[in-house]
């Protein structure tokens, strides 16, 4: 049977109208039951408050549930693998953090690849640490440190939350710059290093601001810097790392991510709903109270990003020799 040119022509545009129309209808009706985000870390910690305070956000706006399924365990692969395999519907996120950019040099059989199977939703915030001292090391700064350091090889112990940590990776890229001999003390969790860092058994850790701010202002510890790009409004008074050591950053970033081939409309969606919740000065402050700085990225961003991150992690995960099998 022959089909007239422009009859056909009608029939590929209608064919093609209707396989969008769907796409569009589901980013309308997205979200139409509860979200769950998974989360790496256990409840009650400065990341799970962020993610909870984003979840509260979102129900609100989204007039659905938004909430957190905390899965503690392996550095985070635990809740990695779990959205890796869920259905990519959009009902299903990953929270996502710098964990997931040191896990692929760290590990040797990941059930998974983040860049390749999570999707890159946004970023939430960035979390900066402080370079912080027991007062009983005589450095007041941070060339007076390197130079402590220096002076005492192997003999200055730092604690961190775990292999890998960003806590762990902040201190291996200060060595890494440095050429210091520092030995790294692995505790099972933040709060566990600072009892150790005020009662001296180890001399230095790279801690979140918010949980060490009470011990700095009450003369407990010293802060000798912080490790974002730009000073903290917490401790205004206290430099950047990277204005001694030029290019030095390492900060947790948090974000949100989704299997991967999740609809682009649905990605888009969240992306800019969760913007709009860092643009919300109620958002900013509650943030700030936990130390933390809100960053906006695009999915595209946060994928450059995520990327870069990747790269540089690796670099220092080969000179540190840190493996964790």
């Amino acid at each position: 049977m022959n089909f007239p040119r422009r009859k056909f022509l009608h029939l590929a545009a209608g064919t093609m109208m209707a396989s969008a129309l769907p796409c569009r209808a589901r980013a309308l009706d997205y979200p139409s039951r509860p979200v769950r985000l998974v989360d790496g870390f256990a409840a009650g910690g400065a990341v799970d408050i962020v993610a909870r305070v984003l979840c509260q956000w979102l129900s609100q706006r989204l007039g659905q549930p938004f909430v957190v399924d905390n899965k503690p365990g392996a550095a985070t692969n635990i809740a990695t693998e779990e959205v890796a395999r869920a259905a990519p519907d959009g009902y299903t996120l990953l929270w996502t953090t710098t964990a997931n950019t040191t896990n692929a040099a760290i590990y040797n059989n990941l059930g998974f690849n983040f860049i390749r199977d999570i999707a890159p939703v946004g970023t939430i915030d960035r979390f900066p640490l402080v370079m912080e001292v027991n007062p009983a090391v005589p450095a007041k700064t941070v060339p007076e440190f390197i130079a402590y350091a220096q002076a005492n090889p192997g003999k200055i112990n730092y604690g961190s939350g775990g292999i890998g940590t960003i806590q762990h990776v902040a201190g291996e890229l200060f060595k890494f710059m440095t050429g210091v001999d520092l030995v790294h003390v692995p505790y099972r969790g933040a709060a566990l290093v600072l009892n150790d860092l005020l009662a001296g058994q180890v001399q230095l850790s790279f801690s979140p601001i918010a949980s060490s701010l009470g011990y700095i202002r009450a003369d407990r510890l010293r802060a000798l810097a912080v490790t974002g790009p730009a000073r903290s409004p917490a401790l205004p008074d206290v430099p950047t790392l990277s204005e001694f050591l030029p290019g030095y950053e390492a900060s947790a970033v948090d974000g949100i991510g989704a299997p991967a081939n999740t609809p682009a409309d649905i990605i888009d969606k969240l992306n800019a709903e969760v913007n709009a919740a860092l643009a919300d000065p109620a958002i900013k402050a509650r943030l700030a109270d936990l130390g933390s700085v809100p960053l906006s990225m695009s999915p595209a961003e946060y994928r450059a990003f995520i990327a870069a991150e990747t790269e540089k992690w690796a670099k220092v995960m080969k000179f540190a020799g840190i493996r964790a099998d």
